[in-house]
């Protein structure tokens, strides 16, 4: 008897991502596998009387999109109607973000916390016009006098509140803020409001954590745009202890229970990795090792729905915030520096190895955020040592982030088979801000792709959602032009790369870097059928037009989760 196909795609460009990066025309899906790729003589015989057979008529099916670095439920969290929208284009001045809090205060109890996600002072115009003109409490005390208000900047490394809330919280000019963090003063040494990385902590602290529900609606928020965006992969970057603290608790162990949850109730509509966070910043080597082993090595339900990938280490912050290590200093003076344990760099440096060494021998793959050139050469050595002292064949270690990777950093990560997760969508958005902080030559490097690439570095690519939106086509346009959201201006064109390469960064080099380039990433017969169609053709346009490409159709493990091909 017999096999028919379930889907048949005809007349595109289907895109395979395969080590020719060939090009077909047609392929069939059948049981939630690719079981053909080729023309349309390669699918006729798999259509039978079930079969859905869609006319691409030119469109291009590419392999599901794999966001590496998306933090899903702070992202449902921070989005509308969980959360004030205080990004570019919703607001565009501190005025903006003082009239989008007193909207919010009318429409909640007194007394009721406000939140609000994505303010970015490159985009505020009273920061643009004067640099040294930041978001302060006195700024929303007006509009906000008797309810308490938190609003999380676009990187998640700076929280600014109102002074109800900085009383509740019970922050004055005596506190004294966390190792690693920064509680922002005025000339009359009074906080303004601002607190920056580790300091953050003593308003999550404060705050209710998230209930069950309100994480079920996040993450379910969170999936139904990714699946709009045809993304079927996504690496949670951190959920555990570490991450109690962290948007109430959006990055805590909760999350990854509730995150089983839906994958036993059917809802899980795209494939999650995550890495376990089992400290936040400033922890010492010794609360790591401790906080880990307690962990263990939890198993899988369903390790092609939902896998522990690995561990998640903070090594320095985000140049914004001048808390990336850097070798050089900033504009105005300071290097950064790491930000665990320790009163010395020597001291620091020393913690971050053992941490490293410590979860490499324990067999786990290791993702280290860390951003500044300092930083990532200390995070590359220590992935060696740690290699040469526990030899494990394909650990797949990963910087994240890793702006501004130096040629050191990139030898010593090709040379033992790590990779970097770099954020094209971060790149766009704060090209032109960073020149105040790092000048011109720096601004312009950060996210060195064309020299990762060239240097045999396997690079993926994501988003840092809420940090940027998920559009992994503004990510591809980005990675090719190399121009900047604010002023369009282009910022390092010597690293742009071309279409081919950066559509692998989302997809089979994403799938390299959860261990599953065999069997997701690319569209070949014997793969799982994640896709997702794009209207028009992808291979033939202008990489300005490619953000406004709609994508029709997404697809999953076979079943269709995103169809406008039937409104």
């Amino acid at each position: 008897m017999a096999t028919y196909a379930d889907l048949v795609f005809l007349g595109g460009r289907v895109v395979t991502v395969d080590a020719e990066f060939s090009v077909a025309s047609a392929l069939a899906v059948t049981g939630g596998i690719i079981s053909a790729v080729g023309g349309r003589d390669d699918v006729a015989p798999l259509v039978g009387p079930g079969t859905r057979v869609v006319d691409l008529q030119g469109a291009t099916l590419l392999p599901g999109i794999n966001d590496s670095h998306l933090h899903g439920c702070a992202f449902g969290m921070s989005t509308p109607p969980l959360s004030v929208d205080l990004s570019h284009p919703a607001v565009s001045s501190l005025a903006d973000v003082a009239e989008a809090v007193q909207e919010a205060v009318g429409r909640v109890p007194g007394g009721q916390w406000i939140t609000g996600h994505g303010w970015d002072t490159g985009y505020l115009d009273e920061c643009v016009s004067d640099p040294s003109r930041l978001p302060s409490r006195r700024d929303l005390d007006a509009v906000s006098p008797d309810h308490p208000v938190v609003l999380y900047s676009f990187s998640g490394h700076a929280t600014w509140v109102n002074s109800k809330a900085l009383e509740l919280i019970g922050i004055d000019r005596h506190t004294v803020a966390p190792p690693g963090g920064a509680i922002v003063v005025d000339e009359d040494g009074e906080p303004t409001g601002l607190l920056h990385e580790g300091a953050q902590a003593l308003i999550q602290n404060a705050l209710p954590p998230l209930s069950r529900q309100e994480r079920t609606d996040a993450i379910r928020s969170n999936l139904a745009t990714l699946a709009r965006l045809g993304i079927t992969s996504y690496t949670e970057p951190g959920l555990g202890p570490g991450g109690d603290g962290i948007m109430r608790g959006a990055l805590g162990a909760e999350t990854l229970d509730v995150y089983r949850r839906l994958l036993a109730d059917g809802e899980l509509t795209a494939r999650l990795g995550v890495l376990l966070l089992p400290t936040g910043m400033a922890s010492t080597a010794e609360e790591f090792a401790r906080t880990l082993t307690a962990l263990g090595k939890p198993g899988d339900a369903d390790p092609r729905r939902l896998a522990i990938l690995g561990v998640k280490i903070f090594a320095d912050g985000i140049v914004p915030n001048k808390t990336s290590w850097m070798h050089e200093p900033y504009v105005g003076g300071g290097c950064g520096s790491l930000c665990v344990g320790g009163e010395t760099d020597a001291e620091r440096t020393a913690e971050i190895d053992v941490m490293i060494r410590h979860a490499h021998a324990a067999g786990h793959q290791l993702g280290v955020h860390v951003t500044g050139d300092r930083a990532c050469d200390t995070v590359a050595d220590a992935f060696a040592a740690a290699m040469a002292e526990h030899p494990r064949p394909d650990a797949r270690h990963y910087v994240i982030h890793g702006d501004f990777l130096t040629a050191h950093s990139m030898k010593v990560l090709a040379e033992h088979g790590f990779g970097v997760n770099m954020n094209p969508t971060i790149k766009w958005t704060v090209a032109d801000m960073e020149e105040e902080f790092v000048g011109a030559e720096r601004a312009a490097y950060a996210w060195p792709y064309r020299d990762a690439i060239d240097a045999g570095v396997r690079v993926a690519s994501g988003s840092d959602a809420p940090v940027t939106s998920p559009d992994w086509r503004q990510g591809v346009a980005t990675m090719m032009l190399r121009e900047s959201k604010a002023a369009g201006r282009v910022s390092g064109p010597e690293q742009c790369i071309g279409l081919a390469e950066a559509i692998r960064t989302y997809t089979i080099d994403a799938a390299w870097q959860d261990f599953a380039d065999d069997w997701k990433g690319s569209l070949e017969p014997g793969k799982v059928a994640d896709l997702c169609v794009l209207d028009g053709d992808l291979l033939t346009a202008d990489p300005h037009d490619i953000p406004e490409m709609p994508v029709v159709l997404t697809v999953v493990d076979g079943q269709v989760v995103h169809d406008t091909l039937r409104d």
